[in-house]
């Protein structure tokens, strides 16, 4: 998919592409960019106070990844998952 395909799908499906990719791939790179973008992604979101409790969290981190397609921290993190999928597009 080239980028302006991207731009249209929900960051829900995004998210799905670009972490099920990174996984099958083994780019543990992208993976942990997204946790390190997730944290300003929340905080963007209103939700500072989960921000801070996932700097000091792995394990939130982790959980956090996996459900960052959804909702507002979804949109948050949209031009991360076009960019990487726009990267790879056999995602």
């Amino acid at each position: 998919m080239n980028q302006d395909q991207l731009e249209l799908l929900p960051a829900d499906e995004l998210h799905d592409r670009a972490v099920r990719y990174a996984v099958t791939h083994g780019d543990f790179g992208f993976l942990w960019r997204l946790l390190k973008a997730i944290p300003a992604a929340e905080a963007a979101g209103g939700h500072g106070q989960e921000a801070a409790n996932d700097l000091t969290r792995v394990s939130a981190l982790l959980s956090d990844a996996i459900a960052s397609g959804e909702g507002e921290l979804g949109e948050a993190l949209r031009p991360m998952y076009i960019a990487y999928l726009a990267e790879h597009p056999d995602a």
